[in-house]
């Protein structure tokens, strides 16, 4: 299977959100079509797609805030796992971040998935021994 990685374009919204829900990622606290418009705003060119053909499998948004990188939102389509498209997309990711010359990459992970764990963990990610902690400035769970 030919796989694709490119920039996103309006046209993926849909699909790309439908690829989130079907890997869990939507949760009520944080609407998709507002983080993707977010995203749009800053940095546009590193929220990334993975495509075969037309079909969206894959997708990882990608940030750079001047002291550290960001990797949210990774996904590939249950249907295609196990083909090295998580791979291909943390290597994209990776090289976006390089180009704005990021010295470190963090990213966060649910506690319950360690077959995700282990997925970065096999791509040179450790657990940092640090508490995430997070303040809500706007309220995604509200009609949008």
């Amino acid at each position: 299977m030919r796989i694709d990685i490119r920039p996103y374009r309006n046209s993926d919204e849909e699909a790309v959100i439908i690829l989130w829900r079907d890997c869990d990622l939507v949760v009520p606290w944080n609407d998709p079509k507002r983080d993707i418009r977010r995203k749009l705003a800053v940095q546009p060119d590193m929220l990334l797609v993975a495509c075969s053909d037309d079909l969206i499998v894959g997708a990882v948004m990608v940030g750079y805030d001047g002291h550290r990188g960001w990797i949210n939102y990774l996904a590939v389509h249950p249907e295609h796992r196990h083909r090295g498209i998580g791979t291909r997309l943390m290597n994209a990711a990776e090289k976006s971040l390089r180009a704005v010359s990021c010295p470190k990459i963090n990213l966060q992970v649910r506690r319950i998935n360690a077959g995700v764990v282990e997925f970065y963990g096999r791509l040179g990610y450790k657990i940092d021994e640090v508490i995430s902690l997070g303040k809500r400035l706007e309220r995604d769970d509200e009609a949008v």
